[in-house]
């Protein structure tokens, strides 16, 4: 799992504005499908990664503070 989250890294989805720009999510098409790639189970993939998302989406906006 740790391998899927880390080549996530490249499949995010931006927002950009006038006063700001942000991280909103991860692709999760393309996350399960990369996850099916690495044959991880669709069901952990599917429970795991939106808890996952939630805490990489928020450091990763820290960053950009």
């Amino acid at each position: 799992m740790w391998d899927l989250v880390q080549s996530l890294q490249g499949q995010m989805r931006i927002v950009s504005g006038q006063t700001a720009t942000g991280y909103v999510a991860f692709d999760m098409t393309a996350a399960l499908a990369l996850a099916r790639a690495m044959g991880l189970p669709a069901a952990l993939a599917a429970d795991l990664l939106p808890r996952i998302e939630t805490v990489a989406v928020a450091k990763m906006n820290e960053q950009l503070r």
